[in-house]
């Protein structure tokens, strides 16, 4: 499919109120931030990170605040692969339990930046981060404000599934990575494309469910906004925690996984 048809299609396939969708990822994700996790569509903690393959070594060494908060579907960092000095940006920070493994990766000669939209979020992974070496702004995926190649990788766990303009997020993206820069993320995908009656219910959006795309488009996605697919693994220990979102998931066979892409360089290869 040609990059502007790709492009065209993901936008005609959000048919969500964006502000609807603003309001129930905010509000779930505040619940998240308070850790009042009753009725959530999704697990949350540091059971559900040890379950999708955070080291437990590595999660002993983060605030405790900021795994209890954690709401990812897959982990990812191993192909992320940070490297002291490194410059990375987590989109979708939340509580920061990304942000500071990666800080401890990159160490004093690097640094980490988070972006998210929900106020509760922020605030708790700024008290939280301490000393480290980790930044939090309040931004969209579909407009980031770094300079074009600021980073040397970009990670994200369950977050492009929530936007309405995968297409632009997915060109934000890779706008701030350096030629050959990484793009590691944990989503969840579809098998089957999601009926408009179920992509118009903003919960289920918020709930990593409803905005999926299906795999192949959205790896045609990535391909359109100029990275490179390296891996894409699946991440079976993840599942859906409500009923009504394990129905919806097994409808149209929503699955997590896990991928690494690389920004192509400036004649359309690969760097390092």
């Amino acid at each position: 499919m040609p990059t502007h048809d790709v492009r065209r299609a993901a936008r005609e396939a959000s048919p969500v109120d964006t502000n609807d969708l603003d309001r129930h990822i905010t509000q779930m994700y505040r619940d998240v931030a308070d850790e009042a996790f009753d009725d959530l569509h999704f697990f949350t903690g540091r059971s559900i990170a040890e379950a999708v393959g955070y080291p437990p070594a590595l999660l002993d060494r983060l605030p405790a605040g900021a795994v209890a908060s954690f709401a990812g579907v897959g982990y990812h960092l191993d192909l992320a692969a940070p490297a002291p000095g490194d410059h990375v940006l987590d989109l979708g920070s939340g509580s920061g339990m990304d942000a500071f493994a990666v800080a401890e990766l990159v160490g004093d000669r690097g640094a980490v930046d988070g972006v998210d939209i929900t106020a509760e979020q922020l605030a708790k992974a700024q008290h939280l981060a301490g000393g480290r070496p980790v930044g939090f702004h309040r931004a969209r995926l579909e407009a980031l404000p770094f300079a074009d190649g600021a980073f040397d990788a970009v990670i994200s766990n369950g977050v492009f599934n929530l936007s309405p303009d995968k297409a632009r997020a997915f060109a934000e993206a890779a706008r701030v990575l350096r030629p050959g820069g990484r793009l590691a993320l944990s989503d969840v995908v579809t098998d089957r494309p999601i009926a408009p009656l179920t992509a118009c219910h903003a919960d289920l959006w918020a709930a990593c469910i409803a905005g999926a795309a299906p795999q192949t488009a959205y790896v045609e996605l990535i391909t359109a906004a100029g990275l490179e697919l390296v891996t894409l693994r699946e991440n079976p220990a993840y599942r859906f925690a409500s009923k009504r979102a394990q129905h919806a998931g097994g409808r149209y066979g929503a699955h997590s996984v896990s991928l690494l892409a690389r920004k192509r360089g400036a004649a359309g290869t690969l760097s390092g």
